[in-house]
């Protein structure tokens, strides 16, 4: 072993290392570690990359199904979609990167994400996205706000993807640590899949991209803790991101392993090159031995230790077939990038690394991930928030006013200003755009479509974890069906703060049971997805966040749905059963500035039954408009379908013995408002009392105006300017 620093206490902390864990790991080898072994392990344990405190509740959730060829465990999910052809998707998080530095953790975030896809055989087709930040008073939210955007847009924009779809939310509990999640979808052909896992002795392993520098070091580490008042001295662990090389490098790695080269795969992210090599060894049941004098390098004196833990962007590792490796060498250099062969697998299952003729690592491979600590950390079930009635929510405003004020939120306004600045068109395959329910991209020619979608209400997680992870998956089940999608499957990006507060972790715990248990009934399985812990800044944790992002296919593109009202004279109806329940409601705290109160429970069986039923009147042609119900409830929901369709709406009164605030503002769940011609209304009463289903006319299309009798009205253009409006002006307020 080489001269090595003695590795203090003080040391093995700064790692992220806990004096238990580093104990384990001295057993393990029998020896002290020289410092690059500590810095492997202390990548390979931490929390970003070991989910030390989630995988035992993660082992919990439902990852298989009929149409499921690859679940978790994986660098992205696979599913089948018919004729050959699959989906591959996976979300993940870039939050501390993206607070430190924006643009470049933004946009780098996005660039890990199409790897993971890409890694996988797959052509990326659809980027989407789920963002928070902090209270739109804060001085710092525009900057971040800005900056995200700014990197998002940039990557994705110049490495040619379009972004077609997201969520962008705003509360006080994210002023010190926002939130990037960044999810990817693309399309390979089922029997040209390709996965991390080793195999064969003696094969090349291969360095390919773009060349190892000293951005990033430490990245995985600094994702997998809370931040104090040094989180801007972390900018130097945030890597940098060039969209253009990671296009050259997408196109080398699908020619690659079209020419039969590539035995396996894995991109070079968290803990870089340290993860990669060891997730594909141990992954095989093979060792490897890696010689780091062959790493291409773009700085000069790097040590054996920076060059394992860099996280520098747009690099994979592979293991090239038995005498492919000109071919392969030969692709690269047509494309302009780096080819080394810096290793080979061996029958040893050690991971060697070796650097200017000496060993500066012999650790075992399988422990490194078997042997990782893995904790039931103890937790708190959380406390039931109390019912709040209808009748106990004193309105501080009109009906209409409300409306106007709840448009012209920060959550519920406008996104039009962040979309506008990604490139949602490119590829020629986007068939909706970002503002409905749910993106819709054409597969290949047609007729065949994806819809996708990215969901979670924080307020009702914070209210009552189990029920808002329940309510997570049935909303992006709802936006799905109501562009008469089928639900395929599910990636989830599960934010929280720190599992070592039993408090946290019982949200995470309560939570994970709740996706869970709409997963199984929906039969929406996850088969892929990231969980970023420590979200918490000098102590104060955000909102419990757990992103759902959901995938479906749609047979025939034609039949697909949108939101906007279609032709003068239609009926309105609403599907689902109201109570008007307002716990933990955008009207409360938008309106009331009231937090509080438990969130809707979702009924799952009711969610499938009613879901079918809009499904199965879209592919039957019997519908023109359809729009889920979800923040804001029904009034919000009709508003955004008027302002689509630049047509207003004729709205009876409340049902006789309702409270009026709660019918138009409650968010009861799985219901949705439907458009149809006057002459099928009573096909449609039929259908839903054979389905067993809720179904009320409550209006009728036209005008220009919103009107609901006895409570007012407000024309289309006025809803449409300040829901427009709002997110311009904030952000030209800089």
């Amino acid at each position: 072993m080489p001269n090595t620093p003695r590795i203090t206490p003080d040391l093995v902390a700064e790692h992220g290392l806990k004096p238990e864990e580093y104990e384990h790991f001295i057993k393990l080898i029998g020896r002290e570690p020289s410092i690059t072994e500590l810095g492997i392990v202390s990548a390979m344990w931490n929390e970003h990359c070991s989910y030390k405190s989630s995988k035992f509740w993660l082992k919990t959730l439902p990852v298989t199904g009929p149409r499921v060829i690859q679940g978790p465990g994986e660098n992205a999910g696979v599913v089948d979609i018919g004729d050959g052809m699959a989906v591959v998707f996976k979300m993940e998080s870039h939050n501390h990167p993206s607070f430190i530095e924006p643009y470049q953790g933004a946009a780098t975030g996005v660039g890990g994400i199409l790897r993971d896809v890409f890694t996988m055989g797959a052509r990326p087709v659809a980027a989407l996205n789920a963002l928070r930040f902090g209270d739109v008073s804060n001085p710092r939210t525009r900057r971040l706000l800005s900056g995200v955007v700014a990197g998002i847009g940039g990557y994705g924009n110049s490495f040619g993807v379009p972004t077609v779809g997201g969520a962008v939310g705003f509360h006080k509990r994210y002023d010190g640590n926002i939130l990037v999640n960044a999810m990817a979808v693309g399309l390979a052909k089922t029997d040209e899949i390709f996965y991390a896992a080793a195999t064969g002795v003696g094969r090349a392993i291969v360095y390919l991209g773009s060349k190892t520098g000293r951005d990033g070091i430490h990245g995985a580490t600094m994702a997998s803790a809370e931040f104090g008042e040094d989180a801007e001295e972390k900018r130097p662990t945030v890597q940098v991101g060039d969209p253009f090389a990671e296009k050259l490098l997408l196109e080398a790695c699908l020619e690659i392993m079209q020419a039969g080269c590539v035995v396996a795969i894995q991109d070079m992210g968290a803990a870089g090159l340290t993860c990669s090599a060891v997730e594909m060894g141990a992954k095989g049941d093979l060792g490897v031995e890696l010689n780091l004098d062959a790493v291409p390098c773009r700085e000069t004196g790097m040590s054996a230790y920076e060059m394992m833990l860099s996280e520098s962007q747009e690099r994979m590792l592979m293991v090239i077939a038995d005498g492919k490796e000109a071919e392969a060498e030969a692709i690269f250099r047509k494309w302009g990038l780096d080819f080394a062969i810096v290793g080979y697998t061996t029958d040893t299952l050690r991971f060697v690394v070796k650097h200017k003729g000496m060993v500066e690592a012999d650790l075992p491979i399988k422990e490194l991930g078997d042997e990782a600590p893995e904790y039931q950390r103890p937790y708190i079930e959380p406390v039931a928030r109390p019912v709040i009635v209808a009748d106990d929510v004193e309105s501080p405003l009109s009906l209409m006013a409300a409306l106007e004020k709840l448009i012209a939120s920060p959550d519920l306004c406008s996104k039009r200003w962040v979309w506008e600045q990604y490139d949602h068109l490119i590829l020629g395959n986007t068939v909706q755009r970002p503002g409905g329910d749910a993106a819709v991209v054409r597969v290949e020619d047609g007729p065949k479509a994806l819809a996708m979608t990215t969901d979670v209400t924080p307020r009702y997680c914070e209210a009552g974890p189990f029920e808002g992870g329940k309510q997570a998956v049935a909303e992006a089940w709802r936006n799905l069906t109501a562009v008469g999608a089928e639900p395929l499957a599910v990636t989830d990006n599960l934010n929280f703060g720190n599992p070592e507060k039993p408090e946290i972790m019982g949200q995470f715990v309560a939570c994970i049971k709740g996706i869970g248990a709409a997963c199984e009934a929906l039969a929406f399985p996850i088969v892929s997805g990231n969980v970023s812990l420590y979200n918490e800044t000098n102590g104060q944790g955000i909102l419990p966040t757990p992103a759902i992002g959901g995938v479906g296919l749609i047979d025939n593109l034609h039949q697909s749905m949108t939101v906007n009202f279609k032709a003068e004279g239609e009926d309105i109806f609403l599907v689902g059963e109201t109570k008007g329940w307002l716990g933990a409601s955008a009207f409360l705290a938008t309106v009331c500035d009231r937090e509080e109160g438990a969130p809707p429970p979702v009924d799952l069986a009711v969610e499938k039954r009613n879901g079918d039923f809009v499904r199965d009147l879209i592919r039957g042609g019997k519908v023109s408009a359809v729009h889920d119900l979800s923040d804001g409830g029904l009034l919000v929901a009709l508003a955004e379908m008027a302002m689509a369709g630049k047509m207003g709406a004729e709205l009876e009164s409340a049902p006789a013995g309702s409270n009026s605030t709660g019918f138009w503002f409650g968010e009861d769940q799985a219901r949705y408002v439907l458009t149809a011609p006057a002459a099928q209304a009573d096909e449609l009463m039929k259908s839903a009392a054979q389905a067993g289903v809720p179904l009320a006319r409550i209006g009728r299309t036209g005008g220009d105006a919103l009107l609901v009798t006895g409570e007012g009205s407000v024309s289309i253009s006025t809803l449409r300017e300040q829901s427009e409006n709002w997110l311009p002006s904030y952000m030209g307020a800089v």
